[in-house]
């Protein structure tokens, strides 16, 4: 049984949340482990079938109890967002899951981290800045891991259905948006093609960006 930890899972409904309930649809067999702050939101989660932990993701003990009986089929997902402490929650669940074994993670940043810094216009820089260096210091503690790794570089994320539409580039400079729901298809899809190839992507759906 492949076991999924996904960690940036909010009640909101954003991305980290799609893909728990898209696992659920697509995967029933799976394990699903999550880590959320609050504990009504845990209950509903947990009448899901999805496992749940409340709690930070700074909290290496408590990392280090989600991961204990992990296994060699287990994938980390991080779509955390946010712009304080993104950094340092990210590099303690990469710490702990190399203590523990795992070996396969998908990490969920942004346009504009790392080598596209330069893509972004100076009013993003100045909007989003903060966040996106935190990110990118995200990406460089996973690259410099043991870990195998897939990063996605989501464009404007947009409620909205799943298109099939989503298109990955790498080391091309793209701008555009794409829906939670898609990206969250994306992740999965992945994941299923064990696509952890030391690389990280541009993600957007080419046909919401003529309509923004």
């Amino acid at each position: 049984m492949k076991t999924l930890f996904i960690f940036g899972v909010s009640p909101n409904q954003g991305t980290g949340y799609q893909l728990s309930q898209l696992v659920r649809q697509r995967h029933p067999d799976w394990r699903c482990i999550v880590l959320v702050r609050h504990a009504d939101f845990a209950k509903q989660l947990s009448q899901q079938g999805i496992e749940t932990y409340v709690g930070d993701a700074t909290n290496a003990t408590l990392l280090n109890t989600m991961f204990e009986h992990a296994g060699t089929d287990s994938v980390i997902v991080s779509t955390l967002g946010g712009e304080t402490g993104n950094y340092t929650a990210q590099r303690m669940i990469i710490d702990c899951a190399e203590q523990a074994a795992i070996t396969n993670m998908v990490l969920v940043t942004s346009l504009g981290c790392g080598d596209s810094w330069n893509t972004l216009s100076a009013r993003a820089k100045q909007a989003f800045g903060y966040a996106v260096r935190e990110k990118s210091l995200a990406e460089v503690w996973l690259q410099t891991s043991s870990l195998s790794y897939l990063i996605l570089r989501p464009g404007g994320l947009r409620d909205g259905d799943i298109t099939h539409g989503a298109q990955c580039y790498f080391n091309q400079e793209v701008h555009g948006f794409i829906h939670r729901a898609e990206l969250a298809n994306t992740i999965l899809t992945k994941i299923e093609n064990k696509q952890f190839d030391n690389c990280a992507y541009s993600v957007i759906d080419p046909h919401l960006a003529f309509h923004s």
